[in-house]
């Protein structure tokens, strides 16, 4: 379990810069049964395409990373 979080931290690491470019971020809340929860934060969090960032932005790159990960979902 712990390598797996380790591997989601490393994973959210590389894609935090393009979500900080747009004024938001990500935080890592919550992993459960290879279902990763997190918050989008800043500009992030209101966006109406923050839905769209994360399923085809922050999943498909978590996906590519992190062996057996199952689904990412935001949370408030």
């Amino acid at each position: 379990m712990e390598d797996f979080k380790k591997n989601v931290e490393v994973a959210l690491a590389k894609i935090r810069p393009f979500l900080q470019r747009d004024g938001g971020d990500i935080e890592l809340v919550e992993i459960e049964d290879g279902v990763v929860k997190v918050r989008l934060t800043g500009a992030c969090k209101g966006c109406p395409m923050s839905q769209m960032t994360l399923k085809q932005g922050v999943e498909r790159a978590l996906m590519k990373e992190v062996p057996g990960l199952k689904e990412v979902q935001a949370v408030s």
